[in-house]
């Protein structure tokens, strides 16, 4: 029976190196019809999902929103260490318009 599978065992152990992706949390999102539209039509567009297109949306908006918290304390350190009354002046409208929009 050389070659055979019958009575082979196999046994998997998981050994903490390889860990899992993820675990992913089911999520339910109402959203406006013109979105659901849109969505589906990028979503056949890239031959994706609606739930993937959702998911990678979601991901380019956090990191959108991490870099503005960053460029927004940098700028803030700029305001700080600014002596000049111009650079002052500028630098608080700039701030000023990130806070408030405009």
């Amino acid at each position: 029976m050389a070659g055979s599978l019958r009575g082979s065992r196999t046994t998997l152990v998981h050994n903490g190196f390889m860990r899992a992706k993820d675990p992913s949390v089911r999520q339910s999102v109402t959203l406006p019809s013109s979105v659901a539209v849109q969505v589906r039509s990028l979503a056949r567009r890239r031959r994706l999902s609606a739930n993937r297109i959702l998911v990678e949306l979601i991901e380019s908006g956090m990191e959108a929103q991490q870099r503005k918290e960053q460029e927004f304390f940098a700028l803030a350190e700029r305001f700080r260490a600014a002596t000049d009354p111009q650079d002052v002046q500028r630098l608080g409208d700039r701030m000023g318009r990130m806070l408030f929009g405009g």
